[in-house]
């Protein structure tokens, strides 16, 4: 089973498995297609992966998220004038992370050569056909594409004519990216006739990209117009393999990510939603909506203050935040009559037998809790303003991030959130790589997050979030979902909407959900008014019926509506008594599933 973003992606992972491949070679080649395709993401930006291993029967991480480069600090971006690092442009990547981890998991995990894995990839690279979301894309960012010389090449396709942009139905040529992938094959397959493993020469492909002549042209270009990148900066990165996170509800092994994202949120507000008898409250009940919001409002305040890089900060207090006994105090905390505008970050470290060293930054913090109207719900890449969502948000959906998962015979299954490089994309040279812009998701000041401050070498806390669990020590599910600080709240009511409410893997991905922004955005803006929580504003699908609408705005809620609020949730469930496996790709995007 084969699913992602767009169809032209869920055909090169379904040629892989026709070919023989396993679920890691199918999501390297779901990954690349994407990436080719700009869905919404490209080649420069960053990367993850949770694989299930049926050798060892354990759930692995793979951390591909690139670093900020030498000279990326603090003080450098606030003597631009900005509270929070660029959204767009050389100044917001980071260094690429997305080549390197489909490198690292086909030749650790996958089964078959880079040059097979690609070959789907430089064919849609020679020419793909546009789409509408791509076309609106690239329309709608024409100005800021412009502003980049190598960009402005790529997508004005037709400088000569009326609509400058690609248009539906056009086939886009990428001659650059195609070269460009071609030489990773080169070296993959020069390497093989020198006679060395089918590993090791995809590993030759990757120096090429991190060391070679590809690395030097995304150095020369990025810091040609601006950036910060040097050949050291790549050279030392390395995607890291590490062991996830995870939590039990109720016999159910959930795993994410480590703390350079958000996953550990969704584990959090499950440790949290433990303590209250949810089926009895009822799917989307007034009561079920105020305990899963308030209880996503605690996970997020912690997230947006103690969550940051690991290996740079191996003192992130996530043994605390991960306890049952603090989920409990947290629970205890819970105002059951009324929205709580008041949330902010707990205290974990005496779950660790710790003293909290942030107790004066959180006597002394502040944070911004009054109500805007004009709010975003959404990352600024993804949606304009929030008074033109209702005709937006479906786009949105189309652009934001994409999600791979991937299940074969023989047990492996991938769990894949890849991003950045998304348009406006600055693009490196003649490499037609899209770079970056995973910077903003740093900040600039302790006081917001002492362990995600900008710095070089360091990787910013995302937004990309997979998922996987397992039941009885074998999987159940693989889920994954695009739209930046809405992943985890929608990951979460779909592992819910199945495990308390009992619908199938379709009905969860198309359910209706909730949207707090009672949080810090992650992404969008380089103001602190941008960025800060709003209190109490939630979204709710337009079917909401009247006396929900009435008893939540009784509570303090201010209600918001779209007719789509479960994000494109992709996901397959694993069918032990059956021997079947039942995936699930939602209808409010472009996403598609194979299955044979």
């Amino acid at each position: 089973m084969a699913i992602t973003g767009k169809s032209l992606g869920a055909s090169a992972g379904a040629m892989i498995f026709q070919q023989g491949g396993n679920a890691v070679d199918a999501a390297c080649a779901m990954l690349g297609a994407t990436c080719t395709l700009w869905d919404v993401l490209s080649w420069g930006g960053e990367t993850q992966a949770l694989i299930y291993n049926p050798k060892t029967e354990k759930v692995i991480a793979i951390n591909a998220l690139g670093v900020a480069p030498t000279g990326a600090t603090a003080g450098f971006f606030k003597d631009q004038g900005c509270d929070f690092p660029p959204e767009y442009g050389p100044l917001a990547a980071v260094t690429p992370g997305t080549a390197g981890g489909l490198c690292y998991m086909l030749a650790n995990y996958g089964t078959m050569s880079l040059k097979d894995v690609l070959a789907p990839s430089i064919e849609l690279a020679k020419g793909f056909p546009v789409d509408v979301p791509f076309e609106t894309s690239v329309s709608r960012d024409k100005e800021r594409l412009s502003q980049w010389k190598y960009s402005k090449k790529v997508f004005i396709t037709r400088p000569s004519e009326e609509k400058e942009t690609p248009v539906s139905g056009e086939i886009f040529v990428q001659e650059n990216l195609a070269e460009t992938l071609q030489k990773l094959v080169d070296a993959e397959q020069q390497a093989l006739k020198e006679g060395i493993s089918r590993k090791e020469a995809i590993m030759a492909a990757y120096d090429r990209f991190y060391k070679g002549d590809i690395a030097a042209e995304i150095v020369r270009s990025v810091r040609e117009q601006g950036g910060l990148f040097t050949m050291e900066d790549l050279a030392r990165w390395k995607p890291v393999e590490e062991e996830p996170l995870h939590t039990n509800y109720k016999g159910i092994d959930v795993f994410k990510l480590q703390s350079w994202t958000q996953g550990a949120a969704m584990l959090q507000s499950l440790n949290i939603l433990e303590n209250f008898d949810l089926r009895q409250m009822g799917y989307n009940s007034p009561k079920y909506i105020h305990t899963v919001y308030q209880a996503m409002n605690m996970a997020f305040a912690d997230r947006d203050f103690y969550y940051g890089d690991p290996y740079v900060h191996p003192d992130i207090p996530i043994k605390g935040l991960l306890s049952k006994e603090y989920s409990r105090k947290r629970a205890s905390e819970m105002w059951h009559d009324k929205n709580n505008p008041s949330v902010g970050p707990g205290d974990p470290y005496p779950f660790e037998g710790k003293k909290n060293p942030f107790i004066k930054i959180l006597k002394e913090r502040g944070f911004d809790r009054d109500p805007v109207e004009d709010r975003d719900f959404v990352p600024k890449h993804d949606v304009v303003s929030l008074s033109e969502m209702d005709s937006l948000y479906q786009d949105r959906l189309h652009r934001g991030t994409t999600s791979i998962v991937a299940a074969d015979a023989e047990g492996w299954v991938v769990s894949v959130t890849p991003s950045g490089g998304w348009i406006p994309a600055c693009i490196a040279g003649s490499t037609g790589i899209g770079l970056s812009q995973r910077m903003q998701s740093f900040v600039l000041d302790e006081s917001l997050n002492p362990f995600n401050v900008v710095a070089p070498g360091k990787r910013p806390r995302v937004t990309l979030t997979p998922s996987l669990a397992l039941k009885e020590g074998k999987p159940f599910l693989a889920f994954a979902v695009q739209g930046g600080d809405t992943q985890e709240q929608n990951l979460l009511q779909f592992f819910l909407n199945i495990v308390e409410f009992g619908m199938n893997t379709q009905q969860a991905a198309e359910a209706a959900n909730i949207n707090s922004n009672q949080l810090w955005l992650s992404l969008g803006g380089t103001r602190t008014e941008d960025r800060s929580p709003r209190a109490g504003q939630i979204l709710l699908n337009t079917q909401t019926p009247g006396p929900t609408r009435q008893e939540l705005t009784a509570m303090g809620y201010m209600l918001q509506f779209s007719d789509r609020t479960s994000g494109p949730v992709n996901a397959i469930y694993f069918d032990r008594k059956n021997g079947t496996m039942r995936g699930g790709s939602s209808n409010h995007g472009e996403d598609y599933g194979i299955a044979w």
